[in-house]
């Protein structure tokens, strides 16, 4: 059955209508997750929502689609690990089926540990920092971080985990505009700790 242009453009209006409520309910449920982790579940969550919708459509379920029940169930879709477009593999390590079926989970080495108080891996994504620049770094960041007042620690480490400006600024009741310029303080603080000139 080929469907016409009219026919797909309702189905594109309709499921736009509905995307703002699954938008909100898939926000919800990943609250607790990295920015970028909790950025791709949401993208996972409603493109499982947008498959659901056209399958009901297509079985001619129409009454049936609401946002909610479609937004839960992508949820626990996605909480399974299933994927659009994608098959369970219980032989990716990378995969969180594979993770739970195995009894096993992966872990980030470029994250702060608030245990420890130190940096791990925080420069492995720099290609142009050598072997010593690396561990003078990891020594030194932890140090650094604790000479900070409690405030500017606070902000240091939530911009460090990936969180952006206008987030951070709603967490610590700030404007955007300030937590700009905590950022260049930061960055003037390191630098100066680091010994090179720190530049207004």
């Amino acid at each position: 059955m080929i469907a016409s242009a009219r026919t797909i453009r309702t189905r594109e209006q309709r499921f736009l209508e509905m995307l703002p409520q699954i938008r909100a309910q898939a926000r919800y449920a990943f609250r607790k997750e990295l920015p970028a982790r909790r950025q791709e579940l949401i993208a996972e969550v409603i493109a499982n929502c947008w498959i659901a919708f056209v399958r009901l459509l297509d079985r001619g379920l129409e009454d049936v689609i609401y946002p909610t029940p479609l937004a839960q169930y992508a949820v626990r879709q996605t909480r399974g690990g299933r994927k659009v477009g994608g098959r369970l593999n219980v032989r990716d390590v990378s995969s969180e089926y594979a993770q739970r079926c195995k009894g096993f989970r992966l872990e980030r080495l470029d994250r702060y540990n608030e245990r420890t108080d130190e940096w791990k891996e925080v420069l492995v994504e720099d290609k142009t920092a050598g072997p010593a620049e690396i561990a003078v770094s990891r020594i030194d960041f932890g140090t650094w971080l604790r000479s900070l007042p409690v405030a500017k620690r606070q902000v240091a480490r939530t911009l460090a985990l990936g969180e952006t400006t206008k987030r951070t600024a709603r967490r610590f009741r700030v404007t955007a505009g300030r937590v700009s310029q905590l950022r260049r303080e930061l960055q003037n603080s390191w630098e100066s700790f680091q010994g090179e000139p720190a530049f207004a």
